[in-house]
């Protein structure tokens, strides 16, 4: 797909709004912009010349090609001359299996880019906010939207994790019931899941810290820090999930055990009991003719006595044990 087919642009102020296709390259000069604030946004990482010229046409600063042309950047921020660049690393979450994806916002006073490597984000509610003047949006410069853009994205990964909370309780639930050895499997799925929401909230956690560290009369960090406060919050829920989780298997080869330890215990007592039952019969069933009540008339009978009271001793000495 073409770079106009996957861009759009949003333009706003306090009073009006309006939303396009993207228009000529030629046209995207947003460098004398002094009041509201433009949004473009692209989907995809392989128009480099377009994006080339997007920034070579608003006089940018060339390092910034190269940051946008690299696809894997970690979560970072770099302050330009006279825009500020932001990578970031975005879990992907609509599917079971998640998935990350690399984002790029550029930024200056009244303009913000957002580059997104896959079609599809969680944008939408910001958009309406802005076609119909909810909130302050409207009202603020771009500082602001990059806050609601990184917003959405920190709390999808708390709807997220709400949901994978869900999933762990019922899980865990399941596994206490029916202790099998796909309980632990599903466990560990869940633990490999947890572990990537971690991962992308600590990323998300450093990058809010270093947009607090910004030194611009441009920017305002105070959004930045709620975020980071949010991402601190998140990380302590998931630590508490992971814990759950591993409480779960620990709890699951408890019970394994525990059961397997039962089937010992009676396969022990029933060899206990038979041992010495056993034993008679081979000493009685050797093929010697002195062997006491062996030709005695009530000797089969005797024996047979003999051989029930040490199986009820036996069993009498177990009960008085407790051991069944």
């Amino acid at each position: 797909m073409s770079f106009h087919n996957n861009t759009s642009l949003i333009l706003y102020s306090k009073e009006t709004s309006s939303k396009k296709n993207c228009p000529d390259i030629n046209e995207l000069n947003f460098s004398e912009n002094k009041e509201g604030v433009a949004w473009l946004n692209t989907y995809g990482l392989r128009h480099i010349e377009e994006m080339t010229a997007v920034v070579e046409s608003n006089h940018w600063d060339p390092f910034l090609i190269k940051l946008i042309l690299d696809q894997e950047h970690s979560n970072k921020t770099i302050q330009l001359e006279n825009s500020l660049f932001v990578a970031i690393k975005v879990l992907k979450t609509e599917r079971s299996n998640l998935s990350s994806e690399q984002m790029f916002f550029v930024v200056t006073p009244h303009f913000l880019w957002s580059i997104q490597e896959k079609k599809g984000d969680y944008f939408g509610w910001i958009r309406e906010r802005i076609d119909n003047n909810g909130g302050i949006v409207r009202s603020q410069n771009a500082d602001y939207l990059l806050y609601l853009l990184l917003e959405s994205i920190i709390d999808n990964y708390l709807e997220t994790n709400e949901k994978h909370l869900i999933q762990i309780q019922k899980a865990v639930e399941l596994s206490i019931q029916s202790p099998k050895p796909e309980s632990v499997v599903h466990l560990e799925k869940m633990r490999k899941n947890s572990l990537k929401i971690k991962k992308a909230t600590s990323g998300f956690q450093d990058l809010c810290s270093k947009l607090e560290k910004i030194d611009r009369m441009d920017i305002n960090t105070k959004y930045f820090s709620e975020l980071k406060e949010q991402s601190i919050n998140l990380l302590a829920d998931i630590d508490f999930h992971l814990q759950e989780i591993e409480s779960g298997v620990n709890m699951v080869f408890s019970l394994q055990n525990h059961r397997m330890n039962e089937v010992m215990k009676a396969l022990t007592i029933f060899s206990v009991i038979f041992i010495p039952l056993t034993f008679v019969a081979g000493l009685y069933g050797m093929n010697f003719a002195d062997i006491p009540m062996l030709q005695h008339p009530y000797g089969f009978y005797a024996i047979l006595l003999f051989m029930f009271l040490v199986a009820l001793g036996a069993i009498f000495y177990f009960k008085r044990k407790k051991w069944f």
